[in-house]
Parts: C-alpha cells; sequence; structure tokens
C-alpha cells in the first residue's frame, strides 16, 4: 500500500478542534443594520413610550443597555435589534420598576443564551403614556405573588413601607418592595425597621421634586418625567455606592 493511500490515524480527542457555536446576542432573528436614525428609533418607542425623548435614549447607551453604530460624523444610527433591545429595557423600569443595572444583568443572561425572552412587541399606551395592561394588586394577590404571607404585607403597610394608592390597591414596583423586604426578614430584619428605607426615599423624592419642578413649567411634563426618571436612577446609584463603600469598612 503507498504512503498516499494509506489511512490517516485517528487524530487524538485531546488535540480535535472543537468548533464553538456562536451565540446571537438577543434578540435574535431580528436585523442588525445600523439604518435607523435617532428619529426613527424614538418614533418606534413613542408608540408605547411616548415621553420618549433623545436624552434618555443617550443616557440608556451611557449605561451600556444599548451600542448604535457611530457614524463617521459622529450620529449615531440604530438598528431594529437595537430598538428591541431597548423597548425591553423600557418595559423593565416601567412594569417591574428594576434598576439598570439588573436589567444589564438580565440582558447580558439573554445574550449568553442563559435565558430566554420572547421578542418584546409593542403596545399602544393611553393618552398619559401609561400601557393599558399595567397590572395591580391587592394585598392578597400581591403577597401570593410574592410568595409572602398576607400579614407580611400587612406589617409593611402597617410601618409605612408600602403606601397603597385609591382603593388598596398596589402596582408593579411593590412587588419588587416585598421581594426585597422578605429577604431582609430571613434575617431578623422586620417590616418596622424598614422605616429608614422609605424615610430615605422620600428625602430622595424631595430632592427630585426640587430639580424637576421648574422644568414642568419651562419645557414640559414629558421632558420632566424623562428628567426624573434619570434623577432617580442617580439617586439610587449614589445610595448604593455609599452603602457599598461604608460595608467595605467593615470587612
Amino acid at each position: 500500500m503507498s504512503t498516499a493511500s494509506r489511512p490517516r490515524p485517528a487524530e487524538p480527542v485531546s488535540t480535535r478542534r472543537v468548533e464553538t457555536e456562536l451565540v446571537e446576542p438577543w434578540p435574535r432573528g431580528i436585523s442588525r443594520r445600523p439604518t435607523m436614525r435617532i428619529s426613527d428609533a424614538l418614533a418606534a418607542l413613542r408608540v408605547e413610550f411616548p415621553t420618549m425623548t433623545p436624552s434618555r435614549l443617550r443616557f440608556l447607551e451611557d449605561q451600556g443597555l444599548v451600542h448604535p453604530v457611530r457614524t463617521p460624523s459622529g450620529y449615531r444610527q440604530y438598528s431594529p435589534a437595537d430598538v428591541e433591545r431597548l423597548r425591553y429595557v423600557l418595559r423593565q423600569q416601567r412594569d417591574h420598576y428594576r434598576p439598570l443595572r439588573v436589567i444589564a444583568e438580565q440582558l447580558a443572561a439573554l445574550d449568553a443564551g442563559e435565558a430566554t425572552e420572547p421578542v418584546p412587541r409593542a403596545r399602544l399606551a393611553t393618552r398619559d403614556g401609561v400601557a393599558a395592561t399595567r397590572q395591580r394588586w391587592s394585598v392578597t394577590t400581591l403577597a401570593t405573588d410574592a410568595g409572602v404571607p398576607a400579614a407580611f404585607v400587612a406589617d409593611l403597610v402597617d410601618a409605612g413601607v408600602l403606601r397603597p394608592g385609591p382603593r388598596g390597591i398596589f402596582e408593579a414596583g411593590d412587588l419588587e418592595v416585598v421581594h426585597a423586604a422578605a429577604r431582609l426578614a430571613q434575617h431578623g430584619i422586620d417590616p418596622r425597621h424598614l422605616r429608614a428605607f422609605r424615610a430615605a426615599a422620600d428625602r430622595q423624592l424631595d430632592l427630585v421634586e426640587q430639580v424637576v419642578a421648574p422644568l414642568k413649567v419651562a419645557a414640559g411634563q414629558a421632558r420632566a418625567g424623562t428628567l426624573a426618571a434619570e434623577l432617580g436612577e442617580l439617586c439610587a446609584q449614589m445610595h448604593t455606592a455609599l452603602l457599598r463603600s461604608a460595608i467595605s469598612q467593615l470587612a
């Protein structure tokens, strides 16, 4: 048998080339061609988020949640996938009151294929910009969805940590408060101990209102709402940074 026709020995498993499958960033199956100007992206998002502004888009970009392409002249160009990613971020903020840090972690898991999420579809908003499908809870349903006894939710209300709206109705942000309070309770921190958190949040809200109030007259409710959201995120970041710095000294 000639050398040319002699069968090649099997390649050892340890030296075989293994081709790894690249995971397409979320959302998958959506065009990533940057064909949309910032005005086009805003028009697509304002169907559901009528108060969306260029400054809000730039803020989300600064937080690393979306990465539009820059033209040689410096203009931003968005793809349809960028718009869907932005819609996901905005819904998580509006419907679940999740901080951007948590949303970034969720997107990272989606990008890596460690979590799944259907591609979001635009929903029409009411005249005031609030989605018609916004979820609300009673004490009983809030406790059920949070996985805690109804008495625990009642204790949070009695302590002033939760403030139900008219007719005792709770909204999306209250569910996150109950989840956090339940985790703290596992370490012996009861609802009555959380009054300081409520007081601190109220003081931060007063500070935001002082900044935003003049803007309501000068630039309108929409821009004031956008600024309030941005300031709220920055206040949360400041609180977290200060707390982390103080805790690091304990170690």
